[in-house]
C-alpha cells in the first residue's frame, strides 16, 4: 500500500470516475487550469478538458443550479465550493431542490450530485473562512454527508458518493490536504454507514470526525501512558450515521466523549451524544461528554484561534475524570 495525500486521493478518485463514467464533471471556481486554492484538482483539465471541468465566474448559487439541473437531466455533477463557510449561498439550491426533488417528484427524478467543499479552523483564515458547518446540511432530510478523516477515507467515500443516485455533501478539512495515509492501488469504495474502529479500547470510547479523528489517537496516546485503554471509532458519514457500531462500543466501555469542531450547540456532538443517552442509557457509567469549537465566530488571532477547537491534551484531561468518576454535572457543564 502506497503513502499519498489527501489531496492525491481526492484528485485520483475524480480522475477514475470520470474514466469509468462520461457523465462526470467537475463544476466550480478555479477548478481548471488553478486546480482550486489548494490544488487539489492539478492535472485535471489537462486530461478531461474545460467541457468537463467546468471554470465559473464567483457566481455559487448560479453553478449550483446549473449543476442541480444538470443531475436531474443525466449528468453527475461534482460541484466544488471553494470555502464551505460559503454554503450560505447555495442552501436554497442544495437544501429546497437537490435535496428534495426525489421525494417530491415521486421517485421520477433523482439529483446524483456530489457536492465536495471544506471545514476546520486554525489555518488563521478569520471567521468567515474557518467554519465547520456540516451540522447545517445533517438537519436535511435528503442529503448525505460524509466527513472523510485521512487520504484513505477520503478516496473511498469519494467514489461512493460520485455512484450514490442522491446528493452527497463531502467536507474535506482544508488542514489535512498534504497529510499522507496508505491508499491501495486497487480500486475500492468505501460504504456510507459503516464506522470504521480506528483503534480497540475498553475503558472509554472517542467518537470523532474529520480531522478530529486525529485529535482522539493522539488522546488516546496519552491515556494509554497512564493506563487508561481509549476506542477511537470514525463515523465517515453523519448522515447515515452508523449507530449500531457506536451504541456496541459504549456498551463495551460504558463512557464516551464525542468530538467535532463543529460549534459546540445545536451540533453534530449533540445529536451523536443524545443518540447514545438514549439508545445505551443503562450501560453508561456516566453521561456521555461532547466537545465542539466554542460557539464564537472563528479569530483571526492565532493565540485566540487554537482555543476555539478541541485538543488532544483536552481530550485526554476529561476521559481521565470520566473513568475515575471525577466528572460530575456540574463540571461537565463547565467543562463543555
Amino acid at each position: 500500500m502506497r503513502e499519498i495525500t489527501l489531496s492525491q486521493a481526492v484528485n485520483e478518485a475524480l480522475a477514475e470516475e470520470m474514466r469509468r463514467d462520461e457523465t462526470v464533471f467537475i463544476i466550480g471556481e478555479d477548478v481548471a487550469e488553478a486546480g482550486t486554492p489548494f490544488k487539489v484538482l492539478s492535472g485535471l483539465v489537462e486530461e478531461f478538458g474545460t467541457a468537463r471541468v467546468v471554470d465559473t465566474p464567483i457566481a455559487e448559487p448560479g453553478f449550483m443550479g446549473i449543476a442541480v439541473g444538470a443531475a436531474m437531466t443525466g449528468s453527475r455533477p461534482v460541484v466544488d465550493l471553494m470555502f464551505g463557510d460559503f454554503i450560505f449561498l447555495i442552501m436554497d439550491q442544495l437544501c429546497n431542490q437537490a435535496a428534495k426533488t426525489h421525494y417530491m417528484s415521486g421517485g421520477k427524478l433523482s439529483v446524483p450530485l456530489v457536492l465536495r467543499t471544506n471545514l476546520g479552523a486554525t489555518r488563521r483564515s478569520a471567521a468567515q473562512h474557518s467554519q465547520s458547518l456540516h451540522a447545517l446540511v445533517a438537519h436535511i432530510p435528503g442529503l448525505k454527508v460524509a466527513l472523510p478523516s485521512s487520504a484513505y477515507e477520503a478516496k473511498g467515500l469519494m467514489k461512493t458518493a460520485i455512484r450514490d443516485n442522491n446528493p452527497v455533501v463531502i467536507f474535506e478539512d482544508k488542514l489535512m490536504y498534504q497529510e499522507k495515509a496508505g491508499v491501495p492501488d486497487e480500486e475500492y469504495l468505501i460504504p456510507f454507514g459503516v464506522a470504521n474502529v480506528k483503534r480497540e479500547g475498553t475503558d472509554i470510547t472517542l467518537i470523532a470526525t474529520s480531522s478530529m479523528v486525529q485529535v482522539a489517537e493522539k488522546a488516546a496516546d496519552i491515556l494509554a501512558t497512564e493506563g487508561i485503554s481509549a476506542e477511537v471509532i470514525d463515523p465517515r458519514t453523519i448522515v447515515p450515521l452508523d449507530e449500531t457500531a457506536l451504541i456496541k462500543s459504549v456498551k463495551k466501555t460504558s463512557r464516551a466523549i464525542v468530538i467535532d469542531e463543529g460549534h459546540q450547540s445545536y451540533g453534530v456532538t449533540s445529536e451523536i451524544a443524545s443518540r447514545l443517552n438514549e439508545k445505551a442509557f443503562y450501560h453508561l457509567d456516566a453521561p456521555v461528554l461532547r466537545m465542539g469549537a466554542m460557539d464564537v465566530p472563528i479569530p483571526f488571532s492565532p493565540a485566540l484561534e487554537d482555543l476555539t477547537v478541541p485538543t488532544p491534551e483536552g481530550v485526554a484531561a476529561n476521559a481521565r475524570k470520566l473513568v475515575a468518576g471525577e466528572l460530575i454535572a456540574r463540571e461537565m457543564i463547565d467543562a463543555a
